[in-house]
Order: structure tokens, then C-alpha cells, then sequence
């Protein structure tokens, strides 16, 4: 469902760069090319379409961004942080009369001491 609603979002904004790129910063865009008086559209028309097209679209992206949120997948279930904690518990016990591997005692090299 995340995938599918985030595709959505995806397409909303595809959607919204087009009809904002149409649209002229000063009021002109697509609707310029309507010098006829006698389209079924006329010039205003267009430019409330374009307006209310691009309020439509940010609101759908907004309502599907929050939607979103209650579909994200989750990164562990409960059974396999029990099954996380039951490895970590088996890593660190040590078998009786065994060093553990990487944690050997070492003695001080002649020289690495801190000379004062």
C-alpha cells in the first residue's frame, strides 16, 4: 500500500511541474494563446482551471503524504528482535575454560607504557 500510495504522489507531482511550467508568472501562459473571443474556454477560464488545478494538486500531495505515514513499513517485527536478543545472548557466552576469541589478554609491550 506505501508503494502504491507513494506512486500516486509521484504522478501528482509529475502532474503539478506541467501545469506550473504552462502557466506564465505573469497571468499569461497557455491561456495567451486564446486570443479568441469566441473560445469555449476563454482566456480567464483557462487561467482559473490552471489556478485551481495546481491548489488541487498540492492538496492531494499533501493528503497523500500524511496518509503515507500510516503505511510505512516497519524496519523489525517483535520476532525478530526476539531473535536478535536470543543471538547476542548465544554470542556472548562463553564456553567453560575458553578465552574469548578477540578479547585475549595481552601483556604490555617493553616501551608502550606512558613515560611521564
Amino acid at each position: 500500500m506505501y508503494l502504491f500510495i507513494t506512486i500516486l504522489i509521484l504522478i501528482a507531482a509529475l502532474f503539478m511541474i506541467l501545469i506550473v511550467l504552462v502557466q506564465n508568472s505573469k497571468g499569461g501562459g497557455l491561456a495567451a494563446g486564446f486570443s479568441s473571443s469566441n473560445q469555449i474556454m476563454g482566456v480567464r477560464k483557462t487561467t482559473d482551471f490552471l489556478e485551481k488545478a495546481t491548489w488541487g494538486l498540492a492538496a492531494v500531495i499533501l493528503f497523500l503524504s500524511i496518509i503515507s505515514a500510516a503505511f510505512i513499513p516497519k524496519a523489525q517485527d517483535m520476532t525478530d528482535d526476539a531473535a536478535l536478543k536470543q543471538q547476542i545472548e548465544q554470542k556472548t557466552t562463553t564456553t567453560p575454560g575458553v578465552v574469548n576469541p578477540g578479547f585475549e589478554a595481552t601483556t604490555p609491550v617493553k616501551g608502550d607504557s606512558a613515560k611521564k
